[in-house]
């Protein structure tokens, strides 16, 4: 009897602690959506400012960054930097950005993946397109490792 009563208590007590963290993660992926989110709004901002350095704050400055655009992929975040300026090499090119239905993944709580859409409105045209970014958490900031952007020209 009293084994039964251990064993019963013990299964309830496991029931109940897996029950916590299921709060906890999407308290938890809710948080770190919210800075995700944070961080492409930023990018849009610092865009629409002309402003193409304070744009690269939300990508990994590392030699391992990965940026594939047009059927080409750029390596390093010194290289992707460059692309950005040599494309947009004046306010007229930069145009104005804005990035719409954000889907943010939270695959880990260091590890996520944004869907999107992106549209530049200048005087002479409008591209846009979808976008697919991997993100990770490096010292406390989401920072985007890959990104992967597609024009509907494509």
């Amino acid at each position: 009897m009293l084994r039964a009563l251990i064993a019963g208590l013990a299964v309830l007590m496991v029931a109940a602690c897996a029950s916590v963290p299921a709060a906890v993660t999407a308290d938890l992926e809710a948080r770190e959506s919210a800075k995700i989110l944070a961080l492409l709004e930023a990018q849009d901002e610092a865009w629409n400012r002309g402003d193409i350095d304070g744009f690269m704050a939300g990508y990994w400055q590392s030699e391992d960054l990965r940026f594939a655009s047009g059927g080409d992929v750029t390596r390093g975040y010194a290289g992707t930097l460059a692309r950005y300026k040599a494309r947009y090499s004046d306010r007229a090119l930069m145009g104005t950005l804005k990035t719409t239905d954000h889907e943010i993944i939270l695959l880990s709580p260091d590890a996520a993946v944004a869907h999107g859409r992106w549209q530049l409105t200048r005087d002479k045209d409008a591209p846009g397109g979808l976008y697919t970014l991997v993100l990770r958490k490096a010292e406390g900031d989401w920072v985007i490792i890959s990104d992967t952007t597609t024009s509907a020209e494509e």
